[in-house]
């Protein structure tokens, strides 16, 4: 990825439409963290720490603006957990989807660090939230094709309910 990124403005047009995502009972149960600059080196050193490194990761550095997913679980009888971290990977795939469509790279991250305390520690998660993972945004390079995935078997994926047999 290039240097440019979206402006903190431009950004927050795009999650605003990425929080559009289906949501049972409405409950919001995610937020994002917008990180560049120091923040990303900040990340480095957590990462590091987390996992028993000396010197900082530069996996934060790979992208001028990383987006951190977090999932802020809410108290709910009808809504478990896994649906809530379902809503916060939808509004992150939405907003993936936006930030390609606007013209920037975007590439999700992850890793087994995401739950790491000190990784958490260093987002200021609360007790409850998790962290999903990254955004990494930055330009596209000239030139340079996007890659694309292979076309899939639709028929492998997408079935019609069995019927029952009749005897």
């Amino acid at each position: 990825m290039t240097a440019d990124a979206p402006t903190h403005e431009e950004l927050a047009e795009l999650v605003a439409a990425a929080g559009r995502v289906a949501d049972h009972s409405s409950l919001r149960p995610w937020r994002l963290i917008e990180m560049r600059g120091a923040d990303r080196e900040r990340l480095g050193k957590a990462i590091a720490k987390a996992q028993g490194d000396r010197r900082p990761s530069t996996k934060p550095l790979r992208a001028p603006l990383l987006v951190a997913v977090v999932v802020s679980y809410r108290k709910s009888g009808k809504v478990p957990h896994w649906e809530q971290e379902a809503v916060a990977s939808g509004v992150a795939h939405t907003l993936s989807l936006l930030l390609d469509e606007a013209g920037w790279g975007v590439i999700w991250r992850t890793g087994g660090y995401t739950r790491a305390k000190k990784v958490a520690k260093a987002h200021g998660l609360q007790k409850n939230e998790a962290l999903l993972g990254w955004l990494y945004v930055g330009g596209k390079p000239a030139g340079k094709s996007a890659g694309r995935r292979k076309p899939i078997d639709v028929d492998a994926v997408l079935t019609r309910m069995p019927q029952k047999k009749r005897r």
